[in-house]
């Protein structure tokens, strides 16, 4: 399974708290988060990797090329306007099967990506798998609404339920016809294409991650490391 990696955003929020490298490269534990990232695709079998980076990244490319990953890892650069402009800009690489799409700034269990990999693997018949946890650090948080099954049936805040997205996706191609619909709608975050897609008929499940923490503040490092030390 290829992986897709969106990086392309700014960083604004970690740069006006004085952390001025390029989110990807922002350590944990002492280790880049694209490393981070990179190592655990190389652990659970991923066969290659794609990173979108903006023009102001490309220290990020210079990085990652003065390393030895397990894995080929190609960069498209290019500064898109949402996470979804992305993800359609990553298409030329994704389009041949069902692959792996994850944001650049999400901690987690490698135990937990593991199960969640193998089930994406295995499970054909859902056309997005996307990782969910009940644990809420993000400001602006996508609720998801489960049925027994794990089906996804709403993408909002209820009483009903206690999940949010985490960043980590499993998507089969078939999304990628909604290509040209999506930008027709003026549709610009990935969330709303999530939203797009299950309104459309398509079949997304969520899958049950112990804790994911997205690093989007300084103080998100510290959560992130003390997560990234409790087993």
């Amino acid at each position: 399974m290829k992986a897709g990696i969106i990086a392309a955003g700014e960083g604004s929020r970690l740069r006006s708290e004085g952390i001025v490298v390029p989110k990807p490269l922002v350590p944990v534990e002492g280790v880049p988060l694209i490393e981070r990232l990179l190592r655990v695709f190389e652990n659970q079998g991923i066969s290659e990797a794609v990173c979108i980076i903006n023009e102001s990244s490309l220290a990020v490319k210079e990085f990652v090329d003065s390393r030895q990953f397990g894995i080929p890892v190609h960069f498209v650069v290019k500064t898109t306007p949402s996470s979804m402009h992305s993800l359609f800009a990553l298409y030329p690489h994704l389009k041949d099967g069902r692959f792996l799409l994850t944001t650049v700034d999400s901690i987690f269990h490698e135990a937990d990506f593991s199960r969640f990999i193998d089930h994406g693997r295995s499970d054909a018949s859902a056309d997005g798998i996307l990782a969910v946890t009940e644990y809420v650090d993000d400001e602006n948080p996508l609720y998801v609404e489960l049925d027994s099954s794990n089906r996804i049936v709403h993408f909002r805040k209820s009483e009903h339920n206690t999940w949010v997205t985490g960043g980590l996706y499993v998507f089969s191609n078939t999304i990628f016809r909604e290509i040209d619909i999506a930008l027709q709608m003026g549709i610009e975050r990935l969330r709303n294409f999530l939203n797009h897609l299950l309104s459309c008929g398509y079949c997304l499940e969520g899958f049950p991650f112990s804790k994911i923490v997205d690093v989007d503040h300084r103080q998100d490092i510290l959560a992130a490391e003390n997560l990234l030390r409790t087993s």
